[in-house]
């Protein structure tokens, strides 16, 4: 593991109640998911009526494609977090020294529902490990944080350098 991780020992204010927040940005995300599905839903209908029933056969792939799409503009985007999880000021960081690409940023929620249907008791490891992090964050290398203590913390050392110019 990266030793110039944020430490919960040292940097607590960065996991305080992350759980928690990811729990309740993971409901909001669903909502979210599932209203851009069923207005996907509900176009593929009418213009199956004007294809006199071709569009319908997109019907199977209309909820992979909404649930890819939203993952993928907002985890792959600069702010690196979903709507739900930006309302509880998380984002998602790496754990290695490589920066969040499209490809992690996509990984992380295909390899979090594999691991929901195969290994959901293991939801429970994020109570044991030291910066909370689950059994998908372990696999694409992430981990969750929140994103107010890091600003305040580079807003910080920003004016501390101003001030030695």
């Amino acid at each position: 593991m990266n030793t110039r991780l944020p430490d919960p020992k040292t940097s607590p204010e960065l996991f305080e109640g992350i759980l928690f927040r990811r729990s309740a940005a993971f409901i909001i995300d669903t909502i979210i998911i599932s209203i851009i599905t069923f207005v996907l839903f509900v176009i593929i209908a009418i213009t199956g009526v004007i294809t006199l029933g071709f569009a319908w056969l997109t019907f199977p792939i209309i909820a992979p494609i909404a649930i890819l799409s939203y993952y993928a503009l907002t985890l792959g985007s600069n702010s690196r977090a979903t709507f739900g999880m930006q309302m509880f000021d998380i984002i998602l960081a790496p754990t290695k020294g490589k920066p969040l690409d499209g490809i992690r940023a996509l990984a992380h929620p295909l390899v979090y529902w594999i691991t929901i249907w195969v290994f959901s008791p293991l939801l429970f490891i994020g109570l044991f490990t030291q910066r909370r992090q689950l059994i998908h964050d372990f696999i694409t290398s992430t981990m969750m944080v929140r994103r107010s203590p890091m600003e305040y913390q580079n807003e910080q050392n920003f004016h501390y350098e101003e001030e030695n110019y």
